[in-house]
C-alpha cells in the first residue's frame, strides 16, 4: 500500500534536474515569440518617459511645468522653421518672381502682369498686351509650381512643358507661344483677337486642375 502511494506521488527533482527542466521549458519557441522586440522596448521606454514628463503628480509641480516648457519649445521650433523656410507656396512664388522669364528679368507677379496687359489692351497697344499676357500665363504656372521656366527656356519649350500638365490645352498653348514669338521677336503686329486668345487661355488654365505633376521646362 505504501509502495503504491509513493509510486503515485509526484517526483521531486534535485536542484540540478530542476534547472535542466526549467532551461528546456524556457527554450520552447512559444516563449521566444512572446518576448518584446527591441522596437517594443524602445517604444515603451519613450512612452514611459513622456508619461513621467507630463505627469502632474511630479513633486513640486514639475510635471505641469515640464509640459508647458516642452509645448513652448515645440511652438518656437515650428515658428522658427516657418520664418527660415517659409511656406512652400510662398517660397515658390518668390523664386518664380526672381527668375528670368523668356530672356528678361521681370519681378512682377502674374496678377501684376495681367493688370498691365489689361491696361495696354484698353488703350489698343496690342503688341504689349499680347506679350504681357503670355508672360502672365507663364508666371502664373511658375507661381503654382506646375512649370519651371528655367533660364533659357523659350516660349515653345514652356508651352510643351505646360501641355504635359494641362493636356487639353496643348494646341492653345502652342498657338499662344507662336503668337508671343511672332509679336516679340518677328515684329509682327499684335491684334485684339490674338490678345483675347492668350487671355482666354490664361483664364482657363487658372481655373483648371492640373492632371500631371510639374514637368521642368
Amino acid at each position: 500500500m505504501i509502495a503504491a502511494v509513493l509510486a503515485a506521488a509526484p517526483l521531486l527533482p534535485d536542484p540540478d534536474d530542476a534547472r535542466d527542466w526549467a532551461r528546456r521549458e524556457l527554450s520552447d519557441p512559444a516563449y521566444a515569440a512572446a518576448e518584446p522586440t527591441p522596437l517594443d522596448r524602445i517604444a515603451r521606454a519613450v512612452g514611459d518617459a513622456l508619461a513621467r514628463l507630463f505627469d502632474p503628480q511630479l513633486s513640486g509641480g514639475w510635471g505641469t511645468a515640464a509640459s508647458v516648457i516642452v509645448t513652448v519649445v515645440v511652438v518656437a521650433v515650428i515658428l522658427a522653421a516657418l520664418l527660415i523656410w517659409g511656406r512652400p507656396r510662398s517660397r515658390a512664388r518668390v523664386r518664380a518672381a526672381a527668375a528670368p522669364l523668356f530672356g528678361e528679368t521681370d519681378v512682377r507677379s502674374a496678377a501684376q502682369l495681367r493688370a498691365d496687359a489689361t491696361a495696354e489692351a484698353a488703350r489698343g497697344a496690342w503688341d504689349a498686351a499680347v506679350v504681357l499676357r503670355f508672360r502672365a500665363l507663364a508666371r502664373a504656372l511658375a507661381e503654382r509650381a506646375l512649370v519651371d521656366p528655367a533660364p533659357g527656356t523659350t516660349a515653345q519649350g514652356f508651352a510643351r512643358s505646360a501641355a504635359a500638365v494641362f493636356p487639353t490645352g496643348h494646341d492653345a498653348l502652342a498657338d499662344a507661344a507662336t503668337t508671343f514669338d511672332d509679336v516679340r521677336y518677328l515684329r509682327r503686329p499684335g491684334t485684339r483677337e490674338a490678345y483675347q486668345r492668350v487671355a482666354a487661355l490664361d483664364d482657363a488654365l487658372a481655373a483648371e486642375r492640373p492632371q500631371l505633376q510639374a514637368v521642368p521646362a
